[in-house]
C-alpha cells in the first residue's frame, strides 16, 4: 500500500504561490451574484498568466460558457463548480496506469520494475530520483539507482550523494563511460542483490539532441534486452518553473523513448501552477508526481481532485 506523505497536503503547498496569485484572482472574480463579459475576459485572462496557454484557456472557458448557458447557471459560485470540473476533466482525461504512482492496483510488481527517468539538465532529475526511491524505500522497496548520466562527472556525483543520503545502492562508472553498459550493470546488481526497483537516470544535454536521443533508444534497447517488458515506466522530469518553455523539450523527450508520465518537479517554486494543465493537454500523458520543496520526502504522488481544490482552496 503507498504511503502518500500527506499528498493533499503537499500539492496544496506546492500551488499556495499560484493559489495567492492568478487562482486566487480568479476565486476573486467569482466571488459575486453574476459574471458578465467583463468577468469572462478577465477570467480567461487570469487563466493565461497562470500559464495554461492561450488555446486551453481559451476552449476552457468555451466549454464552461456553454455548459453554464445549457444549465442557466450565471452567479459566481456556479460558474466556479464548471470551471473546477472542467479543469478536472482536462486533468483526468489522460490519466493511466501506473504501479509507480499506486494507481495500478490490477497488476503485481515484477521484479526488478525498471524505471527510465528522462529531462533536460537542469529540471530537477537528481534530486526527483532521489525522491522517488525514498518514496519505494517507505514502501518497504529495496532500490538501486544507476548514474546513467555520464556526460556530467558532477551528475554522477550528485546522484551518488543523495543515494548515501536516503539509503540506496548506487551503480556508476566513470565520468564519460557508456550510460547503456552502467544501466545494464544497474540491473545485474539489482537481480544479484535482490531488489525490487531499478531507477536509472540519464543524460539530458539537449544542444546536442540527435545524439542525446539516440543514445537514450541505445539505454532503451539494452534494458529491453534484460526484459523484454522493461522499462515498466520511462518518467519526464519537467520543471515547472519553466512553464510553457518546456513543452517543445517534453515532446522531443517523449517522442524518442516513451514517455509513460511526468513528474513536475519545482512545483512550489511557481506562481504559473497552471502549467500542469497545458502539460497535459499538449503531451496527453499522465501526471504521476509533483515536487513541492527541497527534501526528500517533498514529493506527492499527483492527484487531479487533490490539485484542483487547492488551486481554488481559500488562504487562511
Amino acid at each position: 500500500m503507498v504511503r502518500l506523505f500527506g499528498r493533499k497536503e503537499k500539492i496544496d503547498a506546492g500551488l499556495k504561490k499560484t493559489r495567492q496569485s492568478w487562482f486566487g484572482r480568479i476565486a476573486g472574480l467569482l466571488d459575486r451574484r453574476s459574471v458578465d463579459e467583463e468577468v469572462w475576459e478577465e477570467l480567461e485572462e487570469a487563466l493565461i498568466s497562470a500559464d495554461t496557454g492561450v488555446k486551453l484557456a481559451t476552449s476552457l472557458l468555451e466549454r464552461v460558457r456553454r455548459r453554464c448557458d445549457r444549465d442557466g447557471a450565471v452567479d459566481g459560485n456556479a460558474v466556479r463548480r464548471v470551471l473546477e470540473d472542467e479543469i478536472l476533466s482536462v486533468l483526468a482525461g489522460a490519466a493511466g496506469p501506473s504501479l509507480l504512482a499506486g494507481t495500478d492496483t490490477a497488476n503485481a510488481w515484477p521484479r526488478p520494475y525498471v524505471v527510465m527517468v528522462t529531462g533536460v539538465n537542469g529540471a530537477g532529475k537528481t534530486t526527483s530520483i532521489a525522491k522517488l526511491a525514498h518514496l519505494l524505500l517507505d514502501q518497504g522497496k529495496k532500490v538501486v539507482l544507476a548514474a546513467g548520466d555520464t556526460f556530467r562527472a558532477a551528475g554522477i556525483e550528485q546522484l551518488e550523494i543523495w543515494g548515501r543520503r536516503v539509503g540506496v545502492d548506487v551503480v556508476a562508472h566513470q565520468h564519460g563511460a557508456d550510460p547503456g553498459a552502467v544501466a545494464f550493470d544497474a540491473l545485474e546488481a539489482a537481480r544479484a542483490r535482490g531488489a525490487d526497483v531499478v531507477i536509472i537516470d540519464t543524460a539530458g544535454r539537449l544542444h546536442t539532441k540527435v545524439n542525446l536521443m539516440e543514445e537514450l533508444k541505445k539505454v532503451r534497447r539494452v534494458v529491453q534486452r534484460f526484459d523484454a517488458a522493461a522499462p515498466h515506466e520511462t518518467l519526464l522530469v519537467l520543471d515547472a518553473t519553466t512553464g510553457q518553455n518546456g513543452l517543445a523539450q517534453a515532446k522531443a523527450f517523449t517522442e524518442a523513448v516513451g514517455v509513460t508520465g511526468l513528474f513536475l518537479a519545482k512545483l512550489d517554486g511557481t506562481a504559473r501552477g497552471g502549467v500542469a494543465l497545458a502539460i497535459v493537454d499538449q503531451l496527453q500523458l499522465p501526471i504521476q508526481f509533483v515536487g513541492t520543496g527541497e527534501q526528500a520526502d517533498d514529493i506527492a504522488p499527483f492527484d487531479a481532485r487533490d490539485y484542483v481544490e487547492a488551486l481554488f482552496a481559500g488562504e487562511a
